[in-house]
Order: structure tokens, then C-alpha cells, then sequence
């Protein structure tokens, strides 16, 4: 039923969907990893429980998607040498270095400390302990940096020759890893982790609030997650502009698909706020756009020129209308999430964080945002480099291994299956986790214990103070 779909097809819906399952795992991972860290530090510095308590209900979630990310990464590689067989080949003396290191470094640094973290505190003492949370947190940017290497070569490749089996061969290790696009996909992705964190554990915080359980957790928890959308999200938005400004320069495609761009605009390109992209037709039917805004945002002058996709061969254009639309779902989350921050600001200021009940309905349905938004920014990156693998190098119509259709659908099914059983359990599970955050203890009394319910109190003994005859 299979052999009429075409097997590169295929098995990039298949790359596509695991990554996808991945990628919102390790997102979360490593900005909970450092959260983990934060609280901690709090803790150990003003000895205040309700740091040590959020610590131990956060560290249960990060462990069970830790977990996660690692098994769902796991297949990626198998689809390596299943899939790309021909990519692995030829690209393999760049890759396979970069993939290792990540593994002697990040993960060994995570595996080797994990335990300490999760099960360690009464073992080891709270400063070292508070070392292996670091140190875990530390392994997660660290297998972040070195997997955004190898995308960021795939994207701008550097520092390689081909030899004469048409391999990619490393000539300067350090221009292929600092290519021209790592520094700005490191930063964009590390800060896109953080946001993400953020939103879910603000997420979780207003869900308390609302159901006024756990009341100082829950405000703790809103506070400092309002606090990193606050200063985060306009730094990830400048960041994601020098990232946009980089990817002009060095694939210019993706951008004109970004922008809907089918035809140059020799006087000044307009900004396409929405539309539908019309591929046959070559341009975005029922377009909203501002004039000669894109020139301004892209060169910084309202009349400078934008080349559009009709410079390209047709057969080199990415699919214009999954970039075009990824990109603006992307771009108006990260607007939200700065909207959410500041409005928490506006809060805080007038003394209404914990109070005002909008503020957090909103907050708790844009928990789930950062993983849209990264989901959304991922898609952008890796449709829009298409049809290449290696960016003007290796076409992804050659990278396929020799398999048949059929074989590759059945593994899909497959796929879709069990990770939707898997997966869908653990998000589930992670779910009620967050929805049992523990009750604040009960303050101690002043007025005495508690007397039993029905139980009468006897009368006083005259010898007693306060008595008859003690007066």
C-alpha cells in the first residue's frame, strides 16, 4: 500500500516526527536543569525551606524528562544508518567526532552526577550536592553546544574539504565547530530552553494560585518565572533579530521564504504580516503587509534592495508556505511571551502579582507555548534549509540510503505508535505530577494544642493559674 509514496519523503516525515518528540525534551531539560541550580543556591543561602521544597518537587519532573529525552534521542541515531546511510558516509568524518564528544562530555558529566542530584542531599551534604546540580545543569549546556555544532555545520558549513570518495573531511576542527551560525543558534536555543521552563513552571504556579493550594510555593514559583519572561524574552527577540540577520547572510533562501519573498523588491521589500503562499503562482495571495518594512528590518534602510526567490532555480526553493507560516507562529509566541512579562511587571509593581486571577489564567494556558515556539523555530530552520542536508553541499535527494518505500512506512506506523504510547504516558504523568504540588504546613499556634473535636475541656484546678483561686 506503501509503493507509491516516494522513500525520501518518507523517511524525512520520519526524522521529522522523532526529532520533533525529542526536541521538547531536552528544551525543557535544560532550562529545569538550571532552574534546579537556582533553587538550590536560594536555599543554601537563605535557609528558607520553600526553596529546598520546590527543589525536591521540580528535580522528580526534571528526572522524569531526562529520561525521556535521552530514550527519544536514542532512535535519531539509529535513523542515521537506517535512512541516511549516504549522509552518514559522507558527512560522517565531520559528525561522528562532534556526536562523540557530546557523549565523553555532556552526557558522562549528567550520568556521573544524576544520582548525587536526585538521591544524594542526606548523603553527601547540601555543597556538594548543590556541585552535582551544577554539574548537571552544566552537562545539559554542554550536550546542548556540542549538538548545535553539528546542526550549525549542516547549516553553514566551514573548515572541510572533499576527498576523493566525496567525504567531507575536517581540515580546522575549530572553524568547522565556531562555523558562522553556532554562536547564534547556541544563544537562540539556550535562551528559547529558558523561556520554555519558565512558562511551564509559571504555568504550574498559577495553576496553584488559582486553586489557592500551596499558596507561598506557588507564588515563589510565579514570581521567579514572571521575573525570567520579564528579562529574557526581549533579549531572546534581539537575539533571534542578529540570528535572522545571520541567515540573510549566509542562506539567503530561507529568509526570502520567511518573508514570502517570490519576486525581488529592487526599491524596498514590504513586511508580509500574513497571507497564503502560492507557490504555482509564485506570490502570497490576500498579503497584509507594511511597505519597505522588511528592507528596514533586515538591512536597516527602507529603500534598500531585497533579492526575492525568483534569483534561485526553482528546484533549489525550500517549501515556501511551511517556512513562511512556522516562522510568524514562532515570531508572535515570542511577542506573547513578552507581552505576559511585561503585564506581570505592570502586576508587580502595583502589588497584584499573586492576586490578579487574568494574569494567571494566562499564564497557565501559555505553559505548553514554549514548546509550540520551539517546535515552530525548529521547523523554520530545518524545512527552510532544504533541499539540502549539508547547506550547498549534499542535496537531501542524495543523502538517502537504498531502501524501499514500504519499509520506511512501516517503521513510521511504528513510530507514531509507540511514541505516542510512550511519550503521551510520560507527558501525562509529568502532568499530574505538576498538579500535586505539595500544601504549605500549617503555621505553629500560639493559643495552646488543638483540642479534639466533641472532646469538653475539664474545669480548671483552682491551684492552677488562671483558676478560681489563682487570680
Amino acid at each position: 500500500m506503501f509503493e507509491s509514496f516516494d522513500a525520501t519523503v518518507l523517511a524525512r516525515i520520519q526524522f521529522a516526527f522523532t526529532v520533533s518528540f525529542h526536541i521538547i525534551f531536552p528544551a525543557f531539560s535544560i532550562g529545569l536543569a538550571s532552574y534546579l541550580a537556582v533553587l538550590e543556591a536560594l536555599w543554601l543561602w537563605k535557609k528558607d525551606e520553600v526553596y529546598l521544597e520546590l527543589f525536591n518537587f521540580w528535580k522528580t519532573i526534571f528526572a522524569v524528562a531526562f529520561g525521556m529525552g535521552v530514550v527519544s534521542g536514542i532512535v535519531m541515531s539509529y535513523q542515521f544508518g537506517t535512512n541516511w546511510s549516504v549522509f552518514s558516509d559522507k558527512a560522517g568524518p565531520v559528525i561522528g567526532p562532534l556526536m562523540g564528544y557530546e557523549v565523553l562530555t555532556a552526557f558522562f558529566l549528567e550520568a556521573g552526577f544524576l544520582g548525587v542530584m536526585l538521591f544524594g542531599l542526606n548523603r553527601v551534604g547540601p555543597k556538594l550536592h548543590f556541585f552535582a546540580t551544577a554539574m548537571v545543569a552544566l552537562g545539559t549546556l554542554i550536550s546542548a553546544t556540542w549538538i548545535l555544532a553539528v546542526n550549525s555545520w549542516m547549516q553553514t558549513p566551514a573548515g572541510f574539504s572533499v576527498n576523493e570518495a566525496g567525504q567531507f573531511i575536517p581540515d580546522d576542527w575549530w572553524a568547522v565547530i565556531f562555523n558562522p551560525s553556532f554562536p547564534y543558534r547556541l544563544v537562540h536555543m539556550v535562551l528559547a530552553a529558558y523561556l520554555t521552563t519558565a512558562f511551564v513552571v509559571g504555568a504550574c504556579g498559577a495553576w496553584h494560585l488559582l486553586r489557592k493550594t500551596a499558596p507561598r510555593r506557588a507564588r515563589t514559583m510565579f514570581s521567579m518565572a514572571m521575573w525570567m519572561a520579564a528579562i529574557v524574552a526581549p533579549i531572546q527577540i534581539f537575539a533571534g533579530d542578529q540570528h535572522g540577520l545571520n541567515t540573510l547572510e549566509h542562506q539567503p533562501a530561507k529568509v526570502m521564504a520567511m518573508e514570502g519573498h517570490y519576486q525581488s523588491h529592487p526599491d524596498g521589500a514590504p513586511l508580509i504580516l500574513f497571507g497564503i503562499p502560492n507557490s504555482a503562482e509564485k506570490r502570497i495571495d490576500y498579503a497584509l503587509e507594511i511597505p519597505k518594512l522588511s528592507s528596514l528590518i533586515l538591512k536597516h534602510s527602507l529603500d534598500a534592495p531585497l533579492a526575492g526567490l525568483d534569483t534561485i532555480p526553482e528546484e533549489r526553493h525550500p517549501p515556501v508556505a511551511i517556512v513562511f507560516w512556522s516562522f510568524r507562529v514562532m515570531v508572535a509566541i515570542g511577542f506573547a511571551m513578552l507581552g505576559l512579562g511585561l503585564w506581570s511587571l505592570w502586576c508587580r509593581v502595583r502589588g497584584t502579582l499573586d492576586s490578579n486571577a487574568a494574569l494567571h489564567r494566562t499564564a497557565a494556558l501559555m505553559g505548553p507555548a514554549g514548546f509550540v515556539a520551539v517546535l515552530a523555530g525548529w521547523i523554520t530552520t530545518e524545512v527552510g534549509r532544504q533541499p539540502y542536508t549539508i547547506y550547498g553541499h549534499l542535496l537531501t535527494a542524495d543523502s538517502i540510503s537504498p531502501i524501499e518505500a514500504p519499509a520506511v512506512a512501516a517503521s513510521l506506523v511504528a513510530f507514531i505508535i509507540v511514541y505516542f504510547l510512550v511519550f503521551g504516558a510520560g507527558t501525562f504523568y509529568i502532568l499530574r505530577l505538576m498538579a500535586r504540588l505539595p500544601r504549605d504546613t500549617m503555621p505553629e499556634l500560639d493559643e495552646g494544642p488543638l483540642r479534639t473535636a466533641g472532646v469538653t475541656p475539664g474545669p480548671a484546678s483552682p491551684k492552677a493559674p488562671g483558676g478560681q483561686h489563682g487570680l
